[in-house]
């Protein structure tokens, strides 16, 4: 038991939210091919520098990037080439990102990616897929969009990191399992987790900023932050302005 009490937060203790001193982190939620609230967030982030100068800002990207949304080639683009807003940029990887890789290496996987929202990235692309699940049209589907994509939309996708550690917070996609220490994790839970995860009210002796679960508003619990609310329906990207022990929030479509 003495063992389980140091791995997770003895019984009451509260992990403290807090970045190191001088910095400032800026942690956006699913993007999901909406290019028009990427921009509207980054205007909003580069505002808030303008008002709050601060030397070290850092903005955090927490996966599923494209899919579902009209524009995935225009967000990874913009991800892969355009100068950060902020000092330094960080884009983790989410499940969406994971199965366009997927895709990208084997064309059968267009049968389970197309009802994920698959299609619309195609079609940002400038590919129509195929309306059957005939394998030779699959396949040629798979040959033009290699043919049109940027390999630096490829190296993007594939150099994405799984988390990012600053002070008590820990960054994820989706989520840690809560019985295994933070440095412990499997990557699929950390890309694909929602239960017991969302559920778990055990302190990890972190703080996890999280998206991959849609809710209708942001959620701060006492062990973990959801900026996640469905930005491709609702027109609402949370970016959640973290600073010290302090925690607030931008938000597209209000």
């Amino acid at each position: 038991m003495s063992m389980l009490k140091n791995l997770f937060g003895r019984s009451g203790a509260k992990t403290v939210p807090q970045v190191p001193a001088g910095m400032r982190a800026y942690a956006i939620g699913d993007i999901h091919g909406r290019f028009d609230l990427l921009q509207e967030i980054t205007g909003m982030i580069e505002a808030d520098l303008k008002r709050n100068p601060i030397d070290l800002s850092v903005e955090i990207y927490l996966g599923d990037y494209v899919d579902r949304g009209p524009d995935s080639r225009a967000v990874l683009n913009y991800l892969s080439s355009a100068p950060s807003v902020c000092v330094k940029r960080v884009c983790l990887k989410g499940n969406h990102d994971e199965i366009f890789l997927t895709y990208l290496k084997d064309p059968s996987v267009l049968v389970d990616w197309r009802e994920l929202g698959g299609l619309e990235t195609l079609y940002s692309y400038g590919v129509s897929p195929p309306m059957s699940r005939d394998p030779e049209l699959a396949t040629q589907c798979h040959e033009r969009l290699l043919e049109i994509m940027p390999e630096g939309h490829i190296a993007f996708l594939r150099g994405l990191p799984l988390r990012v550690e600053l002070g008590t917070y820990l960054f994820v996609h989706a989520g840690i399992r809560p019985d295994r220490p933070k440095d412990k994790q499997n990557d699929d839970d950390l890309i694909w987790i929602r239960e017991p995860f969302l559920s778990s009210r055990r302190d990890y002796g972190c703080i996890v900023v999280h998206g991959h679960t849609p809710h209708d508003r942001y959620e701060v619990r006492s062990n973990r932050i959801n900026v996640d609310t469905g930005g491709y329906l609702s027109g609402v990207l949370n970016c959640a302005v973290l600073e010290g022990e302090t925690i607030r929030f931008l938000q597209t479509g209000l």
